[in-house]
């Protein structure tokens, strides 16, 4: 029987990719998961900056309400300083990586505080939001919610 390296190399690129490519998977997942936790900070500190710089260009924002909003009106409208958030926590958080594209599904708890009355506004939601790898940055492509009990 003979055999030539050829026959060889399809089988070990094979084995390659499954040992490597989980490992770019949970470099990414760690990615995707620091870049959450920016939004979440950036959303809680009413940061403009840093929201923009997280968002795609393409951003599509739908809110629990039905609202949808593109970037520039996401960002206004988050950093307007008609409300304070007093806390945001995004509970038990999910991340897939998917090739150049990330899932994220997590429960949502906030706290906010009217600056005109001083009134405060609870909500609890499911959120989804999708990811997707821009050159070597992940950036928001889209945010879903859900109102939960």
């Amino acid at each position: 029987m003979n055999l030539d390296r050829r026959q060889f190399a399809l089988p070990a690129l094979a084995i390659g990719l499954l040992v490597v490519g989980p490992a770019f998977a949970g470099v990414d997942e760690d990615s995707v998961a620091k870049n959450v936790e920016a939004f979440r900070a950036a959303q809680a500190a009413a940061n403009a900056e840093a929201l923009a710089s997280l968002c795609a260009s393409e951003l599509s924002y739908s809110h629990s309400d039905g609202r949808v909003e593109d970037k520039a009106a996401f960002v206004a409208n988050a950093t307007n300083g008609k409300s304070r958030w007093l806390s945001i926590v995004y509970e038990d958080p999910k991340i897939r990586v998917v090739g150049t594209a990330a899932i994220v599904r997590f429960r949502w708890l906030g706290e906010q505080e009217a600056i005109a009355d001083g009134k405060r506004t609870s909500t609890h939601l499911h959120i989804l939001m999708t990811w997707q790898k821009q050159g070597a940055e992940w950036k928001l492509l889209s945010r879903g919610a859900t109102k939960l009990a």
